[in-house]
């Protein structure tokens, strides 16, 4: 009897997904009110800077008569920051708190009271690791391919041969953690990488002064480091400084995820000669379309739905890979900046 239950929701199931997929990508109705907040790890940087502009730009494209509160805690202060946030969001019952997780599974009560309350729980850059209490996350790529392009990169940069260390953003920042991981696995299953050896991780805070004196002591630690890959936009930038203020570009080179405005001038001198990233702006501008169509009951989350995210086009629901139970919805794509590129790219 628990066999045909099972099969007969199975059943039901693939039915729902194969009607969404036949109504098509449904489009949003403009005007509903929606009070909305985008919560970034903290403020104070620009790719999130850049992600609320997107936000903006999709809040009144939609003509939300709701308000779009963007705030965040400090770098000092980011953890319980956005915990407080996520908490207050649900007391003022939010339509829709957006989140950039920096908290990882520590945020979960919080966001169940959200939920509970009836504010829907979007992640986007950073999820929740466990995916409780998550409505969805907004993955700007798939995290499984940025551990390749992270390896390909260092690959390139030390001719396949050398010493490599990690500087990240903080213990608890799901999405680096998960990039990592996916770093070393690749690392560890392909012959192609067996001469690279990753000799140390450590964590700048995404803060560029802690970021800068951690890249510093790297190199003292490890003196035939050949490359320091810091996936953090602050990260990257105070490594390369740092190899940049003492004469350590020929000698250790750097890589990562960056911004071009930030990073052109150390590719174009040679101290990073390769760094991926994708587009912050469309990264927030999908994630308020996706937080909007969920606020406001045009979207109930499921798997296999579809909508349209007006300039970007179709998106759908999925089961996301990386986490067991858990859905997201994949922007893509990223983009690799060398010299070639990286001075249009910065403009």
């Amino acid at each position: 009897m628990k066999w045909k239950m099972l099969a007969t929701l199975a059943a039901a199931t693939m039915l729902a997904t194969a009607w969404m997929a036949h109504a098509g990508p449904k489009v949003l109705e403009p005007g509903k009110e929606a009070n909305l907040v985008l919560l970034p790890k903290f403020l104070g940087i620009l790719v999130f800077d850049q992600a609320h502009d997107g936000a903006e730009e999709a809040h009144k494209e939609l003509k939300n008569s709701g308000k779009l509160l963007f705030e965040g805690p400090t770098p000092e202060n980011s953890v319980a920051g956005q915990i407080e946030m996520v908490t207050t969001a649900a007391t003022q019952k939010q339509g829709a708190v957006m989140i950039s997780n920096n908290a990882g599974d520590q945020i979960v009560p919080s966001a169940k009271a959200a939920q509970a309350a009836g504010t829907k729980v979007v992640t986007w850059d950073s999820p929740i690791p466990s995916g409780t209490a998550e409505d969805v996350f907004v993955a700007q790529v798939d995290f499984g391919s940025i551990g390749k392009v992270m390896a390909d990169m260092a690959h390139s940069i030390l001719g396949g041969k050398g010493k490599m260390a990690i500087l990240s953003a903080s213990p608890d920042a799901a999405n680096q953690n998960a990039w990592i991981a996916s770093l070393k696995e690749v690392m560890s299953k392909d012959e192609k990488y067996k001469d690279i050896q990753i000799v140390d991780t450590v964590y700048g805070d995404d803060q560029s002064e802690v970021s800068y004196n951690r890249a510093l002591a790297l190199v003292d630690k490890y003196p035939d480091l050949g490359l320091i890959m810091s996936p953090t936009t602050v990260g990257i930038q105070a490594t390369a400084k740092a190899m940049q203020d003492e004469n350590l570009c020929d000698k250790v080179k750097v890589s990562g995820l960056g911004l071009p405005s930030e990073m052109v001038s150390y590719t174009m001198k040679g101290c990073a000669p390769q760094f991926a990233l994708w587009d912050f702006r469309d990264l927030g501008y999908l994630t308020y379309y996706t937080a909007y169509g969920l606020a406001t009951g045009q979207l109930k989350g499921e798997i296999g739905e579809s909508f349209k995210a007006g300039r970007m086009g179709d998106y759908t629901i999925e089961a996301d890979p990386g986490r067991n139970g858990a859905k997201r919805i994949l922007m893509g794509p990223f983009t690799i900046y060398t010299k070639d590129n990286v001075e249009a790219a910065a403009k």
